[in-house]
């Protein structure tokens, strides 16, 4: 079966009932048939769901098909995307360890690099995507992991998968760790390029209308299993109900985004176009400074168009009060358009000059291009720019 067919397709067991739809499991534990079973499953001799801290119906059906869409050997779900993040360091690294990460990453993964891990004896090094000396020199002995976003939240930079999984096989020693969420595996797979672990906040473009928060993590099954002894012992765990909203989501992905990215690129070329508008970032516009790489390792552009307003913060600031249809939130990967500002909102805890390494702008403003009908969504866009 190909992968969309696998996405919809891949269920929980029927129960006794015979359920067309998997149902709810909301229980927090399981009954073991006798007593033996449930030594041998508490010893890892036997498989099977014990509590749903860290197992349950839901949420192996939503692993397993978020597994078979990255080709990954394992995976587990969290509460939010940033457990999973979080996880994904903390399950693998111990203090003296070394991180070398790009310098464009989400502001609460900038957070934990910069604020929590150097309390636990935890460093790093940022590097620039595009160059890939910067990379060779911020190697270290003591370098555990590699990390990255591609493409980056808000600047949209890309990594070349192809060029850093290549680089990896000079430090084998080294986990190659990425947060695929923007693309997400419909648009871009990074395991066959070598990459150890991919992670997502399911919250974004798996669930897709804004409703439940989720993370994930999958990868090498070795990997995974230190990040299951994690998750058992910390509590970080996915809702049944949660994994099954973001479960039955998954089914209309690859729909969604075949319409996100449409979308997506016929604002930015009506963005492109605008006289008020001084920049405009988005993977498959050939403006782009990385467009042949983003056509290289991404199936189409994703659903995220960032610009720039000619006036700074203050007329992106009127522009936002502007708008009718386009919703101002922090959120994104949702049915409906949003619009935010990075600088004051998801990235106003970094310095002005660490904002402006990673291109955020006062007038830059961040769009989750939405399913609506595109020319609803420039005509709101225009309109917002006319009248700020």
């Amino acid at each position: 079966m190909n992968e969309q067919t696998k996405a919809i397709r891949e269920q929980a067991d029927r129960s006794q009932y015979r359920e067309h739809s998997v149902p709810l499991y909301l229980t927090s534990s399981f009954i073991f048939d006798n007593a033996e079973q449930g030594r041998a499953i508490f010893a890892e001799e036997e498989s099977g769901n014990v509590y749903s801290r860290y197992s349950n119906p839901n949420t192996t059906e939503l692993i397993n098909k978020v597994c078979n869409m990255e080709g990954a050997e394992a995976g587990l779900a969290f509460a939010s995307g940033m457990a999973a993040v979080f996880a994904s360091f903390a399950a693998l690294l111990k203090s003296g360890d070394h991180i070398v990460a790009c310098r464009a990453v989400f502001g609460s993964t900038h957070q934990l690099f910069t604020k929590l891990f150097p309390r636990w004896g935890i460093t790093t090094t940022y590097v620039d995507a595009g160059k890939p000396e910067d990379w060779e020199k911020a190697i270290q002995p003591n370098t555990r992991m590699i990390f990255l976003e591609t493409p980056s939240n808000p600047g949209l930079e890309l990594v070349d998968l192809e060029w850093l999984g290549k680089f990896k096989e000079k430090y084998p020693h080294i986990i190659l760790n990425v947060d695929n969420c923007f693309a997400t595996p419909y648009l871009q797979k990074p395991i066959p390029y070598g990459f150890d672990l991919v992670s997502h906040s399911a919250t974004k473009y798996m669930d897709g209308q804004g409703r439940v928060l989720g993370g994930i993590v999958v990868g090498k099954k070795e990997l995974i299993d230190e990040l299951m002894f994690f998750i058992r012992n910390t509590g970080p765990a996915l809702s049944p109900f949660n994994a099954w909203v973001i479960s039955k989501s998954i089914e209309t992905l690859g729909v969604r985004m075949d319409r996100h990215c449409s979308n997506a690129l016929q604002v930015a070329q009506a963005l492109e176009a605008h006289p008020e508008v001084e920049e405009v970032r988005y993977p498959f516009l050939p403006s782009h400074p990385q467009y042949e790489l983003a056509r290289r390792q991404m199936k189409a552009g994703g659903g995220i168009v960032t610009f720039v307003v000619s006036g700074g913060f203050e007329r992106a600031k009127r522009f936002l009060d502007a708008l009718n249809v386009i919703l101002f939130t922090s959120n994104l990967g949702d049915s409906r358009t949003i619009a935010t500002h990075p600088a004051s909102t998801t990235h106003s805890k970094l310095s002005e000059a660490e904002r402006i390494q990673l291109g955020i702008k006062p007038g830059s403003i961040r769009v989750s291009v939405g399913l609506e009908d595109s020319a609803d969504i420039i005509a709101d866009i225009e309109q917002a720019l006319a009248n700020s």
